[in-house]
């Protein structure tokens, strides 16, 4: 189906299919207005539940946040943010400016728009790790991150056409902590649990890169192997995201920095699939 189809798309028991958008926090502030345009346009069409991320605007936000103390790494070689009580209201701070600016730019071309935290009954985290790298030693330390065990779409009561979810993928771990997760698997966890056809992962790189060359689609089995083999940092997370996507039941993914028009009908990105 056309992603400018005047209709709605239905799943089995009658509700819509929601397009869920994971828009990097590094490249949120340079999307153009057509960007916005298309994407206003394609939301008119069906419900849209954007996940954002928050880097850039948390290293703007304090000097700390560049430093290197600010990442720790677990025993297993997993890189994290180090998180306490202060980072979780920091990265509130930075949601919430996020937030207006995301609204004014939809409000403006006729799509309403809600926040909702992920914390607030969506995502829900298990036990994070308790030992991390520090000086060259590994320390116990306490660290509000963990794992995404299960998202619960009630939250999103307001699925529709015309209208669009802002997620910030903070979680709730089982001893009732708000904690902070990665926000591509964050996406992709929503995407299954909503029941999305597609989960787009808008980057500031135009492709997945193998061996230098830009990649147009590749097969979930595939894209795993060389997230195991030959895939660095945030592409390494989006690959893992984009697998645990399609084992959740989304269609496909694509990961670029076009429009999502553009992206979702292949002219530019990767398409991941499960075949």
């Amino acid at each position: 189906m056309s992603p400018n189809t005047s209709t709605t798309p239905d799943v089995a028991d009658g509700g819509p299919v929601p397009t869920v958008v994971k828009l990097g926090g590094s490249c949120l502030d340079g999307l153009a207005d057509a960007w916005w345009d298309d994407l206003a346009a394609y939301g008119r069409t069906r419900p849209l539940i954007l996940v954002h991320g928050w880097s850039k605007p948390l290293r703007e936000l304090n000097p700390r946040y560049t430093e290197p103390s600010a990442i720790l790494r677990d025993r297993y070689g997993n890189q994290s943010r180090w998180t306490t009580p202060e980072v979780i209201a920091d990265i509130k701070t930075v949601s919430a400016a996020m937030a207006e600016e995301v609204f004014v730019r939809l409000s403006a071309r006729g799509i309403t728009g809600e926040r909702l935290l992920g914390s607030e009954g969506l995502v829900k985290a298990g036990a994070g790790e308790r030992w991390w790298w520090r000086d060259k030693q590994l320390v116990e330390l306490d660290n509000l991150v963990g794992p995404i065990t299960g998202v619960d779409p009630a939250p999103l009561k307001n699925l529709q056409a015309g209208h669009a979810y802002l997620v910030t993928p903070l979680a709730r771990n089982e001893a009732g902590q708000e904690i902070n997760t990665d926000a591509d698997r964050a996406a992709a966890a929503i995407a299954g649990a909503a029941g999305a056809a597609d989960l787009v992962l808008v980057t500031d790189v135009a492709h997945l890169l193998i061996d230098g060359e830009p990649v147009e689609r590749i097969s979930a089995a595939d894209a795993a192997a060389f997230r195991d083999k030959g895939a660095t940092g945030g592409m390494r997370k989006k690959l893992r995201a984009a697998g645990e996507a399609l084992e959740a039941g989304v269609e496909r993914v694509v990961i670029g920095s076009a429009s999502v028009s553009d992206l979702l009908r292949a002219r530019t990105g990767t398409v991941i699939t499960r075949t």
